[in-house]
């Protein structure tokens, strides 16, 4: 469907022969043409609402869930603004292992970085290097300051926990609610209308090159 409604363009080919003529001239989707959710509509719950991506859930299988349709899996992917679902959507914890022992000697023993606890003036989750959890660090806990060991301060996170909480992240999405859904696909049809310019041929079709 998400294709269907994408305007097309004509570009010219290497000439076969001088003049050009309508022959010379090959007639495609416009893929350049992107379509991109406002960020700030994420605000507004009245619109969306969060959803957790579950193992083995794509695309298709959340609109039919969400829509009743699983052509509407565009929609899931412009209004998360994915721009490659390869690497924009969650895998699975098991493809997660898979990666992690392809690319590393030891992904569960390897340390990637080392993340603060929240405390005096540190928050919670800031990443620090080896030398500050070996080091000692003056800490302001209600004003009063005192020495801490870097052990004390942050928690070493290992290669496949730090790749495991990263496709985490990708796991929760927003969901249009069904009852803006029409709204949104007129929208996005509008959106994809031509307007008059140079190369404009018709609401549907422009040159190019």
């Amino acid at each position: 469907m998400y294709f269907s409604l994408l305007p097309d363009i004509t570009y010219d080919e290497k000439p076969i022969k001088y003049p050009f003529s309508e022959s010379d001239y090959v007639t495609a989707k416009n893929f350049f043409r992107r379509f991109q959710v406002n960020q700030n509509v994420f605000s507004f719950a009245t619109y969306f609402e969060t959803y957790a991506i579950e193992d083995g859930e794509r695309p298709d299988t959340i609109a039919q869930k969400a829509y009743g349709d699983p052509f509407l899996d565009w929609v899931i992917i412009l209004t998360n603004n994915l721009v490659n679902v390869q690497y924009d959507w969650p895998k699975s914890n098991y493809e997660i292992q898979l990666i992690a022992e392809s690319e590393y000697d030891d992904p569960y023993g390897t340390i990637h970085h080392y993340e603060t606890y929240e405390i005096g003036q540190y928050s919670a989750g800031l990443h620090v290097d080896e030398t500050f959890y070996n080091g000692t660090h003056k800490v302001n806990i209600n004003g009063s300051v005192v020495i801490k060991n870097g052990s004390e301060l942050c928690v070493p996170i290992s290669v496949i926990e730090w790749l495991t909480d990263k496709n985490e992240e990708l796991r929760e999405i927003y969901l249009l609610k069904p009852a803006y859904l029409e709204s949104f696909v007129e929208d996005f049809k509008r959106q994809n209308l031509y307007k008059k310019d140079a190369n404009y041929i018709s609401q549907r079709l422009k040159k190019t090159g």
